[in-house]
């Protein structure tokens, strides 16, 4: 899979970040299984804890409207005024949210640029993750 659009995608939604605290702009793309992308930046708020990320805002969306079916998700983030980007992972509890919603083999992408990215599983990021079969007796 050419994943270079994704991570095209994800930067344009890093433009619309609203980081005035921390100053570190993170974008997302997810990718649903039907061929729509869902754009989400992070949003964060003076609170600190209504804050939410790049990556729940993009499945958010997504559930919103009805999709739970993704094929990939990619995330790019760095400050402001960065030249030049570094890996950016989704938080734990953004590993948690996507444990809900993908499979364990979901290709998380994180990048440095269109042509400078890695591809990670979620099971990779989150090997033990607890999803809803945990609650069943």
């Amino acid at each position: 899979m050419d994943y270079k659009p994704l991570v095209r995608e994800a930067f344009e939604a890093r433009k619309y970040a609203y980081a005035p605290y921390s100053n570190f702009l993170v974008g997302a793309s997810l990718l649903a299984k039907n061929g729509k992308i869902y754009r989400g930046c992070n949003i964060e708020n003076a609170g600190f804890s209504p804050t939410n990320c790049a990556e729940r805002t993009a499945i958010f969306k997504a559930v919103s409207e009805g999709v739970h079916e993704f094929e990939a998700i990619a995330v790019v983030g760095g400050s402001r005024d960065a030249k030049a980007f570094s890996l950016c992972f989704p938080c734990g509890v953004c590993r948690q949210v996507l444990t809900e919603f993908c499979r364990p083999d979901l290709p998380v992408i994180v990048a440095r640029s269109e042509d400078d990215f890695e591809v990670h599983t979620l099971r990779e990021l989150l090997p033990h993750g607890f999803g809803g079969a945990d609650l069943q007796p």
